[in-house]
């Protein structure tokens, strides 16, 4: 080889090094923080987790390659929450995902710099969590679990699947604003459809159980189970409880209904879960929460069970059982 061509050869392996050595360096992990309420063996909740996970990979993220994911299931009182909070927010991760408002104001109070994407969240402006939907201008944004006006169509529903119903009590969270809107949507509609109202503050076990009781006294009664993380709390034992009094009751999600519950209708929180991968994707690429707004559900489920139906003495109309996006027999 003559000396000219073998300086080329080796200049240009040379030249080639950095780009060798480049591509040969393992992709950079990116950290997601994952707070959800509830257990991890809950099946719904790993429906839900499991359409969070579909929606990275759908985007080129694989948990163990290029992204981890560090999860901390909430069950317990304001302590514990703060204290999983806590504990995910010492790990630095670039985004965190987190399920309810509780969970969210906790968050907002530890950290005004790392990206939160929130789910399942009823009233972020009047929490306080965002300045507008449109433009939440901080560090959160995320999906809501409903708007109010859906309160009134879970009022029409429990008049048309149990038409004797001339009482609804109406439970709710006091405490949230959330518990406040829906009720007064509720309220609103109640005069022209004949229904007198009731309502019912969660506050524990014991007061749910009286407080039932009391309502279930008079005939012709009917549930309105408002959305709020103690009635999820609380699930099994309103759902007990309607049924041990026969009481028609409305619900705000389907896994009350596939639990026992008669009927509902809300978003399709699987969905959600799957969309909310999407945001984290666009942060993780440099989007900033401020800029991305709050959205609206896309997709909504009516689940009725016929057999809660029928230990109700309950005819569903054939109307509403064609409606339905699910029946659970």
């Amino acid at each position: 080889m003559k000396r000219r061509d073998f300086i080329k050869t080796i200049s240009g392996a040379v030249a080639a090094w950095p780009i060798a050595a480049r591509a040969q360096q393992p992709e950079r992990v990116r950290r997601i923080g994952v707070l959800i309420p509830g257990l991890a063996a809950d099946l719904e909740n790993q429906n839900r987790i499991g359409a969070f996970q579909q929606g990275l990979r759908e985007l080129g993220w694989t948990e163990g390659r290029n992204v981890r994911i560090d999860y901390r299931w909430v069950v317990g009182d304001a302590d514990h929450i703060r204290s999983s909070v806590a504990e995910l927010v010492a790990l630095a991760p670039d985004v965190i995902f987190a399920v309810s408002s509780s969970i969210v104001g906790a968050l907002q109070q530890a950290t005004h710099t790392v990206p939160i994407v929130f789910a399942n969240i009823t009233d972020p402006v009047g929490a306080g969590y965002v300045d507008s939907l449109a433009r939440p201008g901080g560090n959160i944004t995320g999906f809501l679990l409903f708007e109010f006006g859906i309160a009134g169509k879970w009022l029409e529903l429990l008049k048309q699947i149990a038409p004797p119903v001339t009482r609804a009590a109406a439970i709710r969270d006091s405490k949230t604003s959330a518990g406040i809107g829906q009720w007064a949507v509720i309220q609103a509609m109640a005069p022209s459809m004949g229904i007198e109202l009731s309502l019912i503050n969660i506050r524990d076990a014991a007061q749910i159980e009286l407080d039932i009781a009391a309502f279930a006294r008079s005939s012709n009664g009917g549930l309105i189970v408002t959305a709020n993380p103690l009635a999820t709390q609380h699930r099994e034992l309103i759902i007990r409880l309607a049924g041990d009094h026969k009481l028609p009751a409305v619900y705000f999600e389907r896994y009350f209904v596939s639990g026992g519950g008669l009927i509902s209708y809300g978003a399709h929180m699987v969905d959600q879960f799957q969309r909310a991968g999407a945001y984290v994707d666009r942060i993780l690429k440099g989007e900033k929460p401020a800029n991305l707004p709050v959205q609206a559900p896309t997709k909504y489920e009516l689940v009725v069970n016929l057999k809660t139906a029928k230990a109700l003495d309950i005819t569903v109309p054939p109307t509403l059982l064609a409606r339905a996006d699910e029946v659970i027999e």
